[in-house]
């Protein structure tokens, strides 16, 4: 599929590509629910999207989940005023479901230098889960900080700026139906 700035949702901007397109994300979309299904067979499990980035991915995700669950949202804050990440991170938004003694699946919508990942994991783990995963759309492993794996991935990226399905460029383009590359 080859997007142009004739798609008007792209704000007369040109993609360099179309990198994953609507079909293939529903598809794999649909095997990630396949496998989180099968990896909690029992137990409460909270599906934890990570805002804002995660929500498009998050909604498609938990219907394909054929097992009782329930959802909630974080919202972290690392960067401040500066365009590159402090590494201190704060929850600006803490969910408010309980934690404790539940299966919790932080879900992310790109992995890339995982700072905020690190942070988040080590407050949650602080809540008592009964375990805790990571389930990111995308991967572009370069996090070399990250200290906890990544459960399930949905594509091993490609080192470009990604936009769509959720992923934004100053707020714009997160309601692409597919990923593209920016030019």
């Amino acid at each position: 599929m080859h997007a142009t700035a004739a798609d008007p949702r792209l704000q007369g901007r040109d993609v360099r590509r179309i990198v994953y397109s609507e079909p293939h994300l529903a598809t794999r979309v649909q095997e990630i629910g396949t496998e989180i299904t099968t990896a909690y067979p029992d137990g409460e499990l909270l599906v934890l999207g990570l805002l804002k980035g995660s929500f498009i991915f998050l909604s498609d995700l938990v219907r394909q989940i054929r097992r009782p669950l329930q959802v909630d949202f974080l919202v972290a804050s690392s960067y401040g005023d500066s365009t590159v990440s402090s590494g201190n991170v704060r929850l600006v938004y803490d969910p408010e479901t309980e934690l404790e003694g539940k299966h919790i699946l932080l879900v992310e919508d790109i992995v890339d230098t995982g700072r905020t990942l690190n942070r988040l994991m080590d407050l949650l783990w602080a809540r008592k889960p009964r375990s805790l995963e990571i389930c990111a759309l995308l991967h572009k492993h370069i996090a070399k900080e990250l200290r906890y794996p990544t459960r399930f991935i949905g594509f091993d990226a490609p080192n470009e700026f990604l936009v769509g399905y959720g992923l934004d460029h100053a707020e714009n383009f997160r309601h692409l139906p597919y990923i593209a590359s920016l030019r």
